[in-house]
């Protein structure tokens, strides 16, 4: 008997199937994960500490701590022409968490959804289940992973009430720029649709400097009431075991109504894992971290790409400029392989855990072999991963079928 009409959320189920026996983790997407001892000596301040062990442990802060939610709303508010009040930004269990409670909350049965794809399940899956009608807004490599606007213009209906992109893309590593975002900025206020960004690979840009004059800015620095972001320490601050995640607008309704239906699914965060996000994200740590982040991204992209270019006759992708992930594809005399039974056969022969693109990114229809690869691993990790692929490549990659 089936208990549940919800679909299967791909990538997750393939990262619990496979991830616990891998040898070489090349699959998964947050940056090097560092421990607490590693995050204190990171801090200028050598004699603080992330806990504060005499604190009661009550439930804390409902919508967290005013020193997290402070921290946060300063990293919005540095680029923007007005600052951002702590009081637009509610902690979360998680990203996953904040993504899931603004769809509760602000999408109804009948509403219409616009979002970006490929991209993670949950950002398109989670309004269906709801009764949401959701229109893939489809990109791919020819296009180099940019979304067409003028494509958008024609989706939008009477009764869309939410476009959904996530900047920087999972899995591509692809950014949409300045220029993009103004453009998208115009087409929601015209319609007066609320503009949701998954965020949670920001601020980890390794290819594109802030002095670009596309460099993406948040969302949240552009002026639009209706703007929404998710963040989280997961990705980009190498701390996912905190499960620390929080969503931002500059409309306080926006947050009140979060606020109102997350009182039906968790009360607050855990008071330890605000206290180690607060530290991580103060004026004395937070630079040193992204900083050892970034420069861990810098080093391990261009261990990648002289693989990928060794492997052209194979391989193909667009270079990543932001986040932890890369897309690539693999072929054989120009046609794609099945990437499934490719990502199978790397786990069960060399022990390489990827995931495919196919099935964790294309809903067993688009993006017939392509890879997702998590290359901001330990970079002993990603060469010796690597190594293992090489050898794969010359002996069994040509027994791969092709994708069908």
């Amino acid at each position: 008997m089936a208990l549940s009409a919800i679909p299967t959320f791909e990538v997750e189920r393939w990262m619990d199937d496979y991830q616990p026996s891998a040898k070489y983790d090349i699959g998964e997407t947050c940056a090097a994960s560092i421990s607490i001892d590693e995050l204190k000596d990171l801090s200028e301040d050598k004699n603080s500490n992330p806990l504060q062990l005499s604190r009661k442990m009550t439930y804390g802060d409902i919508r967290g701590s005013d020193k997290l939610r402070s921290n946060l709303a300063n990293l919005y508010s540095a680029r923007s022409p007005s600052p951002l009040p702590m009081d637009n930004v509610m902690i979360m269990p998680g990203a996953i968490a904040a993504n899931f409670c603004l769809f509760y909350s602000l999408l109804r049965k009948g509403d219409h959804v616009i979002c970006h794809y490929p991209t993670y399940q949950q950002l398109y899956s989670a309004p269906a289940t709801l009764g949401v009608e959701v229109t893939l807004w489809k990109t791919d490599q020819e296009k180099n992973w940019q979304l067409d606007l003028q494509a958008l213009r024609v989706m939008i209906r009477p009764e869309t009430r939410m476009i959904i992109i996530n900047n920087p893309n999972n899995p591509t590593g692809v950014v949409l720029g300045r220029s993009f975002l103004v453009e998208l900025i115009e087409i929601a206020r015209e319609h007066d649709l609320i503009l949701f960004s998954d965020e949670v690979y920001r601020p980890l840009f390794h290819g594109i400097s802030p002095m670009n004059a596309n460099f993406p800015p948040s969302i949240l620095s552009m002026g639009y009431e209706k703007a929404i972001a998710t963040g989280s320490m997961s990705k980009a601050y190498a701390l996912a075991g905190i499960r620390v995640g929080w969503i931002a607008s500059r409309s306080r309704e926006i947050i009140d109504a979060c606020a109102h239906a997350r009182d039906y699914t968790n009360i607050s965060v855990s008071q330890l894992d605000d206290q180690i996000a607060s530290f991580a994200t103060s004026p004395d740590c937070i630079h040193s971290l992204l900083a050892r982040n970034i420069k861990l991204a810098k080093t391990n992209i261009l261990i990648l790409s002289s693989f990928i270019e060794r492997h052209r006759w194979a391989c193909d992708w667009l270079k990543p400029v932001a986040g932890t992930t890369a897309f690539v594809r693999f072929c054989s005399q120009g046609d794609p392989v099945d990437d499934v039974e490719l990502c199978k056969r790397m786990h069960e022969k060399i022990g390489v855990l990827m995931c495919p693109g196919s099935r964790c990114f294309g809903s067993n229809i688009d993006y017939k072999g392509y890879v997702r690869m998590g290359y901001v691993c330990e970079t002993e990790v990603l060469e010796k991963g690597l190594a293992e692929l090489e050898k794969f490549m010359k002996s069994d990659y040509k027994q791969v079928p092709l994708a069908q």
